[in-house]
């Protein structure tokens, strides 16, 4: 199973736990039940109803986890990364089961919420359980020492003869965000025509065109992209017209493969990431990946990506054996 179907089954099952075990034992729970216990003893300080306490588990444990699956990066997570992600997971999981776990029993059957006295094992027990959880899962979810992906290992080359120039382009557009800045511009056309015209008061539409600008300016700014290798560099230019470009230099490339990604894995569509490891998702899919010799990364979402690195790589060679 890949580590996204584990995290949602794993989120699954213990949210089944933390919502279907207090429901079953409800009838042996007082109402309120205590939740909460001071830290200088072990008498409860705080209450809550069996509801408000099934509804505040749930969602603290969605927040968690919904965090730790958007860090989620399949295929560009390093070794110390996966370990300490698989070991939250886990670890985060077995926390909010023990605290589970330690509420309900200290309230079962107890005659009301002040006498369901939480005993001084029990709050070692639970961070013993989390920590042995999150180690296991750490351990388990390592994997393999960090090695270059096949494509890394044997970058694959295109056969150029001596003197013959090659040179790849390849373009791609997103038709969501094509309609969507289309519309923008359509209605900011609309508008401007009804203002002159003197059938629209300009400050009834004031407040709302500034969005649609954004709108249309971010649009055209990601609806479409070309990137060209040709040379010594690789030219990315943005929007249809191809323009504004960023061109990267050969010299600063180490290798280049394509990989398959999608935007859950990347934080979204658009230009995502940090420099040396950013990403440009117009489309989940075919990626073509650049690795620094910086050692950073850039991923571009492009077709025929596995063309594109194979000329980058052959350019590459050709300019260390010259």
């Amino acid at each position: 199973m890949r580590p996204r179907a584990i995290a949602a089954v794993w989120w699954l099952a213990v949210t089944a736990v933390l919502i279907l075990a207090p429901l079953a034992l409800r009838d042996r729970l007082p109402d309120p039940m205590a939740t909460h216990w001071g830290s200088a003893g072990t008498v409860p300080d705080g209450s809550s109803s069996l509801t408000g306490h099934v509804v505040t588990s749930s969602v603290t444990w969605a927040v968690m986890w919904l965090v730790l699956f958007a860090l989620t990066r399949r295929g560009q997570a390093r070794r110390a990364f996966r370990s300490t992600w698989w070991g939250c997971l886990f670890g985060l999981g077995a926390l909010m089961l023990g605290l589970t776990a330690s509420t309900l029993s200290v309230n079962l059957d107890a005659p009301g919420w002040r006498a369901a006295e939480l005993p001084v094992w029990h709050v070692p027990l639970v961070l013993l359980g989390m920590v042995a959880a999150a180690l296991v899962a750490a351990r388990l979810g390592r994997g393999p020492e960090d090695e270059p992906s096949a494509g890394e290992q044997a970058p694959p080359r295109l056969r150029v003869r001596p003197g013959q120039r090659a040179v790849w382009v390849s373009r791609l557009v997103n038709p969501w965000l094509s309609a969507i800045t289309f519309g923008a511009l359509v209605v900011i056309v609309a508008a401007a025509a009804l203002i002159v015209s003197g059938t629209l008061d300009a400050t009834a539409v004031s407040a709302a065109l500034p969005g649609f600008l954004i709108v249309l300016v971010v649009g055209l700014a990601t609806m479409a992209l070309t990137v060209k290798v040709v040379d010594d560099k690789v030219v990315i230019g943005f929007g249809p017209f191809g323009w504004p470009t960023r061109t990267i230099r050969l010299a600063k490339v180490e290798s280049a493969w394509a990989e398959e990604r999608r935007p859950g894995e990347v934080g979204g569509w658009g230009f995502r990431g940090l420099p040396g490891s950013a990403t440009i998702m117009l489309r989940g899919g075919e990626c073509l990946i650049l690795r620094y010799r910086s050692g950073g990364r850039l991923a571009i979402s492009i077709d025929d990506a596995e063309r594109g690195a194979s000329l980058i790589n052959t350019l590459i060679a050709e300019r260390v054996s010259s």
